[in-house]
């Protein structure tokens, strides 16, 4: 601080304000690094500029008064310069400056002594209105805290009785059952739902304890769950639980119990929530058993029954754990009986028969009493029967000795099936097909095993229905086998698996190769090369045998016409193709045959189509019309393996074929000397008769030079076998062997 000074001359207003600006200036400065506020010093100091006019004015003041000089302290705290450190700087501030700048701002001028004296009561009135205004505002702020304290105290109260009275609302209006138990499980309070859920009145739930309405079913870890739960092992658990009502009816439950602790933690209460899903479980149950059971005859299901085969094969099911102690694998232990099963898998004979001629009504009410009957046979423990869709139906039974009671119960089945089933009138008596599959339990999956069923069933259709059959794994590798290729037929056509070998048409009179036959085969890429007769029924079945009969036809033409032009001798080489049934009944046989021969450039009399004796017996006019044509053109039409369809010989006038293959069966026995003279009378006969219409006489599986020099003797006209050649690539046909193959 700088010494205080004498007072100034007088000022002019304009001087004396500016003096009082910079008197606030040096105020705000020395108190505003001590002032607890949020005030800038720019602030602050606009602030004090009035109480230094105050000041100012009152240094002045005639007569002299310096009471009002504690409104300047009062002021102080109202700025918020509370701290004891800023009313000792303000205090040096006005001793030093205020009568260096004020003093000469009355109209009469102060002497030095007189501004010092008045300077000092103004500071002592400044210090006694600080702490005046330090003092109210202590107080003011204790009454403030004391009547905050009062309404704090107020709303904790409200609060309190709001929570309590929501609470008790909630607990009284809640869906769901609300309980509190001593630690001993005696209820001491309970909910209105609650009281309904166990037979609404409070008496029979208040004071009981919970284990008296302790389920059956209710599971042993449960219990567990209720001592960690006093012990404060833990504080809450969640599960389904099972109660008895007093009435003895069960009432189900999803239970959440907690525990409720007292203020120094110690397990004092647990409080129980229970919802009751009783009803939702009868509904899961009516849900489960709908999804189980057939809608229409009220079987199991196929669900359920893959449910029960899956527990039989894992030697789980009913009737394999009597007496036989098993591991929590479900695994029988060593020395226990062992667990089998017994699989019927049953078909109903001409079924879509009924339904197409008397309608799905019909078939409906035929299928419940064939349903009926074989719940019937059925009963015995471990024992069901399920439908698994349309009129296909399944009997399981499992046990230790399910290789008798597989086929007893089997021709239970067909027995109970035999009895005539009238329908609206109408009596039917039912045929069925079982397959049969029995084994010991854990060594085959539920598919192989409804594999192997199904197609056991369907070798009993086969083999004229209304019986069973056992499984047989050799049998079912085949028919997998069967299916695979089937399966595989459509590609292996677009990969161009398939190839064509060419067996020698040797002239019996010459010896020289007239033509060849063209003989698909499939390079499989698993099975190796396979001969048509492992594939040509399933193409026939499946109907590829259509475009592959045609891709045959076009390599085998193809094949002729580049034979025709590297070929030396004089005379055409016959091609002779063969045609399947499902080719012959072909809308588009003709067309595509002219197509193939103009496109390749062959004549028609270069090819020879082969048609199997037993696709023509009983042929009409419309069959034989696509033949006729063929012939009509230049084609030779081959009877191929005739005397094998027992077809009246008649029927050769009506026919358009110019060639007869006789089968090998009627020249087997002249491959050794002697020769049986009763086969060279049939042959001969034949070739007699061929030639008498004016047909070729084409003689198959010639095998030795014995029976190739008999046939030439009987006026055979062409031969093939392998005495003359086996089926081989183009390039080695006119290679002949002339050596006996047996």
């Amino acid at each position: 601080m700088a010494p205080s000074q004498a007072t100034g001359p007088t000022a002019d207003p304009d001087d004396l304000e500016d003096r009082l600006r910079r008197f606030a200036t040096i105020w705000s400065r020395a108190v505003f690094p001590v002032t607890a506020t949020s005030l800038t010093r720019g602030e602050v100091e606009e602030h004090l500029l009035p109480l230094a006019r105050s000041l100012c004015a009152l240094l002045h003041a005639r007569p002299f008064d310096p009471a009002p000089a504690q409104r300047v302290g009062a002021g102080l705290v109202d700025a918020h310069c509370t701290d004891p450190d800023a009313l000792v700087r303000t205090l040096g501030v006005i001793d030093a400056y205020l009568v260096l700048y004020c003093g000469g701002a009355g109209e009469e001028e102060l002497t030095v002594e007189d501004g010092r004296t008045r300077c000092t009561r103004l500071q002592h009135a400044v210090a006694a209105g600080f702490a005046a205004g330090l003092r109210d505002r202590t107080l003011s702020e204790q009454e403030a805290v004391a009547r905050s304290a009062l309404m704090a105290r107020s709303d904790a109260v409200h609060a309190l009785h709001a929570t309590e009275t929501r609470l008790r609302a909630v607990f009284e209006g809640a869906a769901i059952g609300i309980g509190v138990a001593e630690l001993d499980g005696t209820v001491v309070e309970v909910n209105e739902t609650l009281t309904r859920m166990f037979g609404g009145l409070e008496h029979h739930v208040r004071g009981k304890k919970i284990t008296e309405w302790t389920h059956p079913e209710d599971r042993p870890h449960v219990a567990q769950l209720y001592r960690e739960l006093k012990r404060g092992e833990r504080e809450h658990f969640r599960v389904e639980k099972p109660f008895f009502r007093d009435d003895g009816t069960a009432l189900w439950t999803n239970l959440t119990m907690s525990l409720l602790r007292d203020p120094e933690g110690r397990p004092q209460y647990l409080l129980a929530l229970l919802e009751d899903t009783t009803e939702r479980r009868l509904l899961n149950l009516r849900l489960r058993y709908e999804a189980t059971h057939d809608a229409l005859t009220g079987l199991p299901n196929r669900t359920l029954f893959f449910e029960r085969l899956e527990k039989a094969l894992a030697g789980t099911g009913p009737g394999n754990g009597s007496g036989a102690p098993q591991t929590g694998s479900g695994v029988p232990q060593a020395g226990a009986a062992e667990a089998r099963f017994g699989l019927c898998y049953l078909d109903l004979d001409g079924f879509k028969a009924i339904n197409d001629s008397l309608g799905h009504a019909t078939g409906d009410r035929l299928l419940v009493e064939v349903a009926d009957r074989l719940q019937s046979c059925a009963t015995a423990p471990g024992e069901m029967v399920a439908r698994l869709g349309g009129d296909e139906f399944v009997a399981l039974t499992t046990g230790p000795d399910t290789e008798f009671e597989v086929g007893e119960l089997a021709s239970r089945i067909l027995g109970a099936l035999g009895t005539p089933i009238t329908v609206d009138g109408r009596e039917f008596t039912v045929r069925g097909s079982i397959g049969i599959v029995e084994g010991p339990a854990g060594e085959r999956t539920t598919a192989e095993v409804l594999r192997s069923a199904d197609i056991t069933m369907y070798r009993a259709k086969a083999r004229g229905g209304n019986r069973f059959e056992l499984a047989d794994p050799e049998l079912d590798e085949r028919a997998i086998t069967r299916h695979g290729l089937t399966t595989a037929l459509p590609a292996a056509l677009e990969r161009g698996e398939f190839f064509i070998e060419y067996q020698p048409l040797v002239h019996m009179g010459d010896g020289r190769v007239h033509g060849a036959e063209a003989l698909v085969r499939w390079s499989h890429p698993q099975h190796g090369v396979l001969g048509p007769d492992q594939f040509i029924p399933l193409a026939e079945h499946t109907g590829l045998i259509v475009p592959l009969g045609r891709w045959v036809l076009q390599e085998a033409v193809r094949q002729a016409c580049d034979w025709q032009q590297h070929r030396t001798e004089s005379g055409p080489l016959r091609i002779n193709v063969n045609l399947s049934p499902a080719q012959l009944q072909h809308p588009g046989l003709v067309k595509d045959t002219v197509a193939v021969l103009e496109r390749a450039g062959l004549e028609p009399g270069a090819l020879c189509l082969e048609v199997t004796e037993s696709a023509l017996i009983g042929a009409d006019e419309g069959l034989l019309q696509p033949l006729r044509q063929l012939a009509a053109l230049g084609v030779d039409i081959a009877l191929d393996d005739f005397g094998t369809g027992y077809s009246n010989l008649a029927n050769l006038r009506r026919l358009p074929v110019s060639v007869l293959k006789l089968d090998r069966s009627f020249t087997k026995g002249m491959q050794q000397a002697p020769v049986d003279p009763v086969d060279l009378k049939i042959v001969e006969g034949i070739v007699s008769l061929a030639h008498s219409l004016e047909l070729a006489v084409t003689v198959e599986g010639v095998e030795t030079g014995v029976q190739a020099d008999r046939l030439r003797e009987l006026g055979c006209d062409t031969a093939q076998g392998w005495y003359y050649a086996r089926p081989g690539p183009p390039d080695q046909l006119h290679t002949l062997s002339l050596a006996d193959a047996i």
